[in-house]
């Protein structure tokens, strides 16, 4: 593999560390792929409890801080997909993603999902362009 197909991997401890095999984001290609962000918040148990506007504006807090993270910015999101638990919480994740994305409008994908890891409403992943080199 040449260097400019190398695989970097983004670790922020502004976002949860993986709780699995794989990474907060691989950079390829000039592209950010983010994996799925919960509404974790580091350094704190477990809070499923929370009312969905809060775990949406928490999950797309990850998301966002890994992107940052990977050298790009909410203008540079291309594409991001976010499962939701019930259709009726699309209205608040419309608001929420608006009000954090400002006028940034990647294509993205709303899946209504029946239940998430943890009892979470939410997950989030994306695809960026990246703008400048990882912090």
């Amino acid at each position: 593999m040449s260097n400019s197909s190398a695989l970097h991997f983004v670790a922020t401890p502004n976002a949860p560390a993986p709780g699995g095999h794989y990474s907060q984001a691989v950079i390829h290609g000039g592209l950010v792929y983010v994996s799925g962000q919960l509404p974790v918040v580091v350094g704190t148990p477990h809070d499923n409890a929370a009312p969905f506007e809060v775990q949406a504006r928490r999950a797309l807090g990850n998301l966002l801080a890994i992107v940052t993270a990977a050298g790009s910015s909410p203008a540079g999101l291309l594409k991001v997909s976010a499962y939701i638990v019930g259709v009726e919480h699309w209205p608040a994740f419309n608001a929420v993603y608006a009000q954090m994305l400002g006028a940034a409008k990647p294509a993205r994908s709303v899946i209504t999902v029946p239940e998430l890891h943890y009892g979470y409403l939410i997950e989030i992943d994306a695809v960026a362009a990246q703008d400048a080199p990882p912090r």
